[in-house]
């Protein structure tokens, strides 16, 4: 990226921060949002912005919300010391808990280790039992995985309870038109989480009666 001068370049990187590298002064960023939760193995319960105060401080009664005022809640925390609404403790306390760890994991670039070894994994064993990606692995990223449904007599509902019984649970929507599954590969996951997940994805297309490995005719 580069500064267009009066540009402002916000961010949305709720399921990337705190495990994809990221330079707010090289990348010419103003805002960056995300949350407590995701790749900061916290709990949901509140977000966050990063930016750029001078630029902040140029925003006052832009809000189009009393809750989401940002200026606002910016002016009153430094000059109260405090939240505009009850703040959410328990979640401020795990995100503390959740920065330390990230801390102890060796930051973002130790965090991000983890998160890929657990996407070469499952990617690994899902294409031994014939599972077709969704993208192609030039533009796979390591934070979720997408995977096509396979043909007949596959049923993406029995096959996700079937998995929750097992208590696996991956991700039961999708953001395309295309028939695919996602396997998120970010929390507190380690290789032999996927390996128990992905031994249980074998036992549930067995109980399926699907033939594995998969024969499809899907091209990536």
């Amino acid at each position: 990226m580069i500064s267009l001068g009066s540009t402002v370049y916000i961010v949305d990187s709720m399921s990337g921060f705190g495990a994809i590298p990221v330079s707010l002064r090289n990348g010419h960023i103003t805002y960056i949002i995300s949350s407590a939760n995701k790749c900061i193995e916290g709990i949901p319960g509140f977000a966050f912005v990063i930016c750029k105060r001078k630029h902040l401080l140029t925003c006052q009664g832009q809000a189009r919300s009393l809750a989401l005022d940002l200026y606002d809640q910016y002016t009153y925390m430094e000059q109260s010391k405090q939240f505009r609404f009850t703040p959410p403790t328990h979640v401020i306390l795990a995100f503390k808990r959740a920065l330390d760890e990230l801390e102890q994991e060796g930051g973002v670039e130790g965090r991000a280790k983890r998160y890929q070894t657990n996407n070469k994994f499952i990617r690994e064993k899902m294409q031994e039992l014939g599972f077709v990606e969704l993208i192609k692995p030039e533009y796979q990223t390591y934070i979720i995985t997408s995977f096509y449904y396979p043909p007949a007599p596959f049923q993406f509902q029995t096959f996700y309870n079937k998995l929750s019984d097992k208590h696996q649970l991956i991700y039961p929507g999708k953001t395309t038109e295309t028939d695919c599954f996602r396997i998120g590969n970010i929390g507190r996951l380690f290789e032999n989480d996927m390996e128990t997940l992905a031994t249980c994805i074998k036992e549930v297309c067995q109980e399926m009666n699907i033939d594995l490995p998969l024969k499809s005719n899907i091209k990536q």
